[in-house]
């Protein structure tokens, strides 16, 4: 794996060979038409952010020869100097010599750039007036000798996602053709099946390597935007970026970027006590925010958690009391993880007072609903006057995703494996009815459990969920899926296997069953939907209330 600095290196030397070329097409343009405003304001733009970026980065003789350049035109545009035929000559020697510096980064043996060049650059930016140029004879670059490609290009995402698209197109025939080959147990089938495997499966690979980036491109921007907050509420922090190099698909860092803008704004203006406060806790005044990312097998793990005042369990129950989400008694025996879910209903908020950055639970079924939207998960964990951990489960790629296959009444179903906690096979008698739903105890935890076919089928005035004897057999194969902080258990009638799968939009009019998050086509040729896990426990938490 790359290094960052190894990287932004990359991705600096393509944005400033594109700048050249960009800076040669427009000074020839300027040439052309001295009195065009258009080339001589891009021109000074490119130079700016070219001058900018290398300081940024530690090349400062490129930095220094923009910046020359930058003040050569910006006398040019203010009229104080003339675009002459000895200024142009200077001018485009000098962004020759960007180039040469630019190619040469990585390259030991080059030397010093030609210090006679830089003294016409001086004495243009230095000048007084034009009958003050006295330019020394250069020997112009021979740029026929030095024309060169960058290894690196940019792509467009929307090309990647055409790519993956189509990628996902031949991943269905592919599985297509296994399917068919085994039926037929032809051996040369066979082999040119096995083949085409290995190879879409490379492909698949490539596209999704070419779309990845550093969240370090994101995390790196987070101190300022926690200063800034820390600074106007008169709180001290401590942020500590965690796993930079660790990379995901740019269009799922895009996706979230707002959301984990959020998340830190809140972490730190209701998370963090004031300095003082903290003091009375114990505390050091320094409140403490950590930003990390990790990888796990083909998801992406960030958390973000800070040692704050946490949230209080009790005044969340009050709010959903009194808000109605939930009664009163049954608020008594909710789960901390139960409890915490309440948070991510739209407008939920405990802030006593609004402020420019919003109370803790403000805004968190925006973030909910972006990371559902590219089949993430996310979940709290807090504690009260230790802190608070936001944790987000992200998918490596938005159209391909790996899932579990199984079977109800004769029909193909599929749950994203990023929802999937467990999988497990009980015995009928271990389900107890409480009230109108089922219940059992899976490694010491209560979960609620449905049986689909009831919730996929059941017209809801017929609808009962708790209804043992609806059950078909005595060993219940259960899924236990797992959505804004809370779990379900799913009882199926088979289980088959895991397999990575391309999800497709229902057409209409079924994309408005709010059950189902697409359509996959299996090696059978079988179509098979693909559950909605976060719909699914929405809809069976409102039928319950």
């Amino acid at each position: 794996m790359k290094s960052r600095e190894q990287e932004y290196k990359e991705i600096f030397i393509a944005e400033a060979l594109e700048y050249f070329d960009a800076l040669n097409r427009h000074i020839s343009a300027l040439e052309k038409q001295p009195q065009n405003d258009q080339p001589l304001a891009e021109i000074f733009r490119l130079l700016h952010n070219l001058k900018a970026n290398a300081k940024a980065i530690g090349y400062l003789q490129i930095s220094d020869v923009s910046h020359k350049l930058e003040t050569a035109f910006s006398l040019i545009r203010s009229k104080e100097l003339s675009f002459s035929e000895e200024v142009v000559t200077v001018l485009f020697d000098g962004i020759d010599l960007l180039g040469e510096l630019i190619r040469n980064i990585d390259n030991p043996e080059y030397g010093e750039p030609d210090p006679v060049l830089l003294r016409n650059l001086d004495i243009i930016v230095d000048n007084l007036s034009d009958s003050a140029i006295e330019l020394t004879k250069v020997q112009k670059y021979n740029t026929s000798k030095n024309l060169t490609l960058s290894d690196l290009i940019y792509i467009q995402i929307k090309k990647l996602d055409h790519m993956l698209n189509l990628v996902g197109e031949l991943i269905i025939d592919r599985d297509r053709i296994n399917s068919i080959s085994r039926e037929l147990n032809h051996d040369e089938l066979k082999s040119v099946s096995s083949h085409l495997y290995r190879i879409t499966e490379d492909l698949q690979y490539s596209v999704m390597d070419a779309r990845l980036v550093s969240v370090g491109t994101l995390f790196n921007k987070f101190p300022r935007i926690a200063r800034d907050v820390a600074s106007a509420e008169k709180k001290e922090i401590n942020l500590e970026l965690v796993g930079q190099d660790i990379q995901i698909d740019r269009n799922i860092l895009q996706i979230i970027t707002d959301s984990l803008v959020h998340l830190v704004r809140n972490s730190v203006s209701h998370g963090i006590e004031k300095p003082d406060e903290r003091e009375k806790k114990g505390k050091s005044r320094i409140g403490s925010i950590v930003l990390a990312a990790r990888s796990d097998r083909d998801n992406v793990i960030i958390t973000l958690s800070d040692d704050g005042k946490g949230i209080d369990m009790k005044q969340v129950k009050r709010a959903a009391v009194s808000r109605q989400l939930i009664t009163e008694d049954a608020a008594k025996t909710l789960q901390d993880s139960d409890v915490l879910s309440f948070l991510f209903e739209p407008g939920f908020s405990l802030a006593k007072e609004v402020t420019e950055y919003s109370g803790r639970g403000v805004g968190l079924d925006v973030v909910k609903n972006a990371i559902d939207s590219i089949g993430g998960r996310i979940s709290i964990d807090s504690a009260k006057n230790k802190g608070t951990v936001f944790t987000l489960q992200l998918p490596t790629s938005i159209a391909v995703k790996g899932a579990l296959l199984f079977e109800v009444d004769e029909i193909f179903y599929a749950i994203p494996l990023m929802h999937t906690d467990q999988v497990v096979a009980m015995d009928k008698d271990e389900l107890h009815e409480v009230g109108d739903i089922l219940v059992t105890d899976i490694k010491g935890e209560t979960i609620t459990v449905v049986y689909l076919h009831e919730l996929l089928n059941a017209d809801e005035a017929e609808m009962r969920l708790g209804d043992k004897t609806k059950l078909k057999g005595q060993v219940q194969n259960i899924i236990v899926v797992t959505y804004n902080n809370r779990k379900l258990g799913l009882i199926v009638d088979k289980l088959y296997r895991q397999q990575d799968i391309v999800v497709k939009p229902l057409s209409k009019p079924l994309d408005n069953l709010d059950l189902y998050g697409g359509v996959t086509l299996l090696g059978t040729g079988k179509v098979c939907l693909v559950l909605d896990v976060s719909a699914i426990t929405r809809y069976f938490i409102n039928n319950r209330r």
